[in-house]
């Protein structure tokens, strides 16, 4: 069913809505899950959670792009779901992930939520002037949280290839962003 379909039955409250929707994206949404919570059993819930969260937010959000929206969804939840369990224990390949992003964007002096906006829009626009596949492996690393491994495999380049591109995409959005004058 196409997505459009979909989100008209969440409209409509009906409850084919969440079925069609559990068809067509589950396995993408487990897939970002286990990326992110290295967790059968804690993806499987974050992935109910999805599916409640979209039923209780549309109406009235009438998302463009439903894949997209539940992606952004599942992401966030695992990742609180991560922050939470991560006292307790640690995803080395996230913390991993975690440095390496911050490690490119620069420090602030000032006010986080006032530059949110310049920084979504900084990396937005840096990402549109990549080629598709270095854009791909940009978003599936950073986004999804895909191990450079699997990277590798899926482009078919050696790993050491994926993640010297990775590191120069980092480098050159650090320059983006320092010349842009974009601060975290």
């Amino acid at each position: 069913m196409e997505d459009k379909r979909i989100i008209d039955l969440f409209f409509r409250r009906s409850e084919e809505a969440i079925k069609e929707l559990t068809l067509k994206y589950s396995a993408h949404l487990r897939w970002i899950g286990r990326n992110i919570l290295n967790d059968a059993r804690e993806t499987e819930e974050c992935e109910n959670d999805t599916y409640l969260k979209t039923w209780n937010s549309i109406p009235p959000e009438r998302p463009e792009f439903l894949k997209a929206y539940v992606s952004r969804i599942m992401r966030n939840l695992a990742l609180d779901r991560y922050r939470k369990s991560r006292a307790l224990k640690r995803n080395v390949e996230l913390d991993v992930l975690h440095s390496e992003l911050l490690e490119t964007i620069p420090d602030s002096k000032g006010d986080f939520k006032a530059e949110d906006q310049e920084i979504l829009q900084a990396i937005h626009t840096f990402l549109g002037s990549l080629d598709e596949n270095l854009r791909t492996l940009f978003v599936r690393r950073y986004f999804y949280g895909e191990s450079v491994k699997s990277l590798s495999v899926k482009m078919g380049i050696k790993e050491s290839a994926a993640a010297t591109k990775l590191w120069r995409l980092r480098s050159q959005l650090k320059e983006t962003l320092e010349r842009e004058e974009v601060f975290l």
